[in-house]
């Protein structure tokens, strides 16, 4: 009887545990190390006070690529995690009082969008179509294609071409819409991914067709419920996840991985090592000791990264029943916010908001009578912004606070009964993120596909990459999908290598 392959995933965020699964599904022996005291990744969670709290990603779309994992042993994802409908998609605000539904009831959607500009109704129409062309070739024939040489690049160009690909999302946006509040409704996707709308590729307009397809959904106790259920399937598969455990080195000799080195200096024999890991973190300080390694990390840290986050989880003794679930809440600009978050790396007086309000499809996410949230703004990575958080985030997230009291939330300061920092050196520091980038590389068309970190190293033989910074990109379904492409690979490698 032939010994099972050993394979070492590197972190347990979406993309780690969805290409640990797929591994064991196939026959190989995985083990998840994990640096933290649960799995999840960005996907952590705090418990404060009767309130929940998840870290990270909120907006659940295409559970069709998580469900796959399921299907993979004929198991249904239903018998693990109840996936709840949210509606409206987001509620957006801005500062003169506008509102927008942004849901998938069609016709509440072309009226709101005739109430505010009745020649845009049509110009939406022709964008959906626009966006579904777009779903149509860059997400269900290419998101979970590895680009591992540039012919599979070269192949997809013609159509790259006819889609406008070079064009930025707000531009295209642009082309179709007229009113600037409309266009901002449609254009502010890109930023889900960490990229800048008015920087990021056309591609990216594919999110608002996958929205309009499969809905946006919330786990029945919250993203991290989402990472348990995976968690759960994975054990009963027969793999093992060691927490508190973080990786010190990937161990190579002659560019063959040969295993792993805990911090505790434990060392894990195997044959393949899958980092969901920053992909810098990974070459600069896990392979230090590789030259090939180094030089890959030398490259990489002159990629664009993506903006970081300031997030403020707090929980209130009153509800504020004029909030949806995903509000989304514009400030008094767009484009210069967004110049001073990618490209001029200040930290401006004003913001554009994402509000979560998670309760409102789980209340049992929050005591009787209170509400539970998260405040996210963007701000630049600490490569354009190099500035001390430790003295700066009490004053920045008074100031968030306060705005959103004056604006949104009457009543707000009084009623706080948690609130919790989450900053960009929490980034780098707790989720080892290079410049505390939130998304990792920025999604521009010159970093995607073949031009964005490989699925598998092409000198390091047995190292594979999953996550938000290799292809296709951020977001849950980024990262589940890279994981299929990843899966295939360390499958295909290891099946002829025996």
């Amino acid at each position: 009887m032939r010994t099972k392959r050993k394979v070492a995933v590197i972190g347990s965020g979406f993309g780690g545990l969805s290409v640990a699964i797929r591994l064991q599904a196939q026959g190989f022996q995985v083990k998840i190390f994990e640096k933290r005291d649960m799995a999840g990744g960005r996907a952590y969670v705090y418990k404060e006070k009767g309130f929940t709290f998840d870290a990270g990603p909120t907006v659940i779309t295409a559970p069709e690529c998580l469900e796959e994992l399921f299907q993979l042993t004929n198991k249904k994802m239903a018998d693990y995690v109840r996936m709840i409908p949210v509606s409206p998609f987001y509620r957006l605000f801005w500062e003169d009082g506008y509102k927008f539904d942004y849901s998938n009831n069609t016709e509440e959607l072309y009226a709101q969008i005739n109430k505010k500009s009745p020649d845009d109704v049509k110009g939406y129409k022709a964008f959906l179509e626009y966006s579904k062309e777009v779903f149509d070739q860059g997400y269900t024939k290419l998101a979970a294609k590895p680009f591992l040489h540039i012919w599979s690049m070269i192949k997809v160009f013609p159509q790259l071409a006819k889609l406008q690909a070079h064009r930025s999302v707000y531009k295209t946006v642009s082309k179709y819409i007229k009113n600037e509040q409309l266009r901002e409704a449609f254009s502010f996707h890109s930023l889900l991914v960490g990229g800048n709308p008015f920087n990021t590729s056309s591609i990216y307009t594919l999110i608002h067709f996958l929205e309009r397809n499969w809905g946006v959904f919330f786990p029945k106790g919250g993203t991290g419920a989402l990472i348990q259920a995976l968690v759960k399937y994975f054990h009963e598969l027969g793999g093992e996840i060691a927490y508190n455990s973080e990786i010190a080195e990937i161990i190579t000799e002659e560019n063959h991985v040969k295993g792993v080195r805990l911090h505790t200096g434990e060392i894990y024999n195997c044959d393949s090592v899958v980092s969901n890991g920053d992909v810098v973190h990974t070459y600069r300080d896990l392979l230090k000791r590789n030259v090939q390694a180094q030089k890959k990390s030398t490259a990489l840290q002159k990629s664009d990264f993506s903006m970081s986050l300031f997030l403020i989880y707090f929980g209130t003794s009153k509800q504020f029943p004029d909030l949806a679930h995903h509000n989304v809440l514009f400030g008094p600009r767009y484009k210069g916010l967004l110049d001073d978050i990618f490209t001029n790396g200040v930290l401006p007086d004003d913001f554009s908001l994402y509000l979560h309000r998670p309760n409102l499809s789980d209340p049992d996410l929050a005591p009787a009578g209170c509400d539970c949230f998260y405040v996210l703004a963007p701000v630049a990575h600490l490569g354009k912004l190099p500035i001390d958080w430790t003295k700066e985030a009490d004053r920045y997230a008074d100031t968030i606070l306060k705005y959103l009291e004056e604006r949104y939330m009457p009543g707000l300061l009084k009623s706080l009964v948690v609130k919790k920092l989450f900053t960009p050196e929490d980034f780098k520091n707790e989720l080892n993120s290079h410049l505390g980038a939130a998304f990792s590389l920025e999604p521009k068309l010159t970093q995607s596909a073949y031009f964005r970190q490989h699925n598998k190293d092409a000198q390091i033989k047995g190292l594979y990459f999953v996550g938000a910074g290799t292809h296709p990109g951020a977001g849950v379904p980024g990262v589940v999908n890279s994981a299929k492409a990843t899966a295939g690979l360390v499958q295909n490698d290891l099946s002829t290598h025996v």
